[in-house]
């Protein structure tokens, strides 16, 4: 497993007190595990991502004013 270090302010630390509190988790680490895959989980349902969304996406980017090729035919010679 790896570590990651925070340096968070007080209000923070409050926070996470109350949090760990009402959840009667016993460390900082797990609580901060639990708020973050909860958080990670309820942005997923929020916003669900499919592939289909993604078709057309580089179609819509900005075109390069020096393009290496002049057609997609000349890509594959």
């Amino acid at each position: 497993m790896s570590q990651i270090n925070l340096q968070v302010k007080p209000e923070f630390e409050e926070e996470l007190a109350k949090f760990m509190a009402a959840r009667r988790i016993r460390t900082k680490s797990e609580a901060i595990r639990i708020a973050v895959r909860e958080g990670l989980a309820a942005a997923r349902r929020r916003r669900r991502v499919r592939f289909e969304d993604w078709v057309g996406l580089g179609n819509r980017s900005a075109r390069s004013r020096k393009p290496r090729f002049r057609t997609d035919d000349d890509l594959w010679r």
